[in-house]
């Protein structure tokens, strides 16, 4: 496909191209790599599908008699699944580094079963009180009605 003079697509860092990373990055310079991949193969994705999109030059192309129109097509769409298939598998890892282990969801799992034990134990022990209260009360109030009774 014949590009228009002047109109060159944008080019952009390879996701490929090594950049610069400190030796132990800090989270917030983690992050700021991780974006910065990410766009750079949004960037690829987008460079790749530029050259695809104008639908009547696609149609005239596909019309077309002359091969090389045919293997610009191909070599874009090639280049296309390229950038989405490395952006894609950053996707799958972007989602593994946020699943919990198994490890880490079991310990999450015993801290919260042991925080809602300790709440429960706080829980049983205000009432053993307020009962204890009650049995003081009304054991008073029992020997009153005994000391009344032994009166009469």
């Amino acid at each position: 496909m014949a590009e228009p003079q002047g109109a060159a697509p944008p080019q952009s860092p390879s996701p490929t191209q090594s950049q610069p990373t400190p030796t132990t990055p800090t989270p917030p310079q983690q992050q700021q790599q991780q974006r910065e991949e990410m766009m750079a193969c949004v960037a690829a994705l987008e460079a790749a599908l530029l050259p695809c999109l104008p639908a009547r030059e696609l149609q005239a192309v596909d019309r077309s008699a002359h091969s090389s129109h045919q293997i610009d097509v191909e070599r874009h769409a090639r280049e296309f699944m390229e950038a989405a298939k490395k952006l894609q598998l950053y996707f799958i890892g972007l989602q593994r580094e946020d699943q919990p282990t198994r490890e880490e969801m079991l310990r999450k799992e015993i801290s919260i079963m042991e925080e809602e034990l300790k709440t429960k134990s706080e829980l049983i022990m205000k009432h053993e009180k307020i009962i204890q209260g009650w049995r003081k009360d009304l054991k008073e109030q029992l020997d009153r009605h005994i000391t009344e009774l032994e009166r009469v």
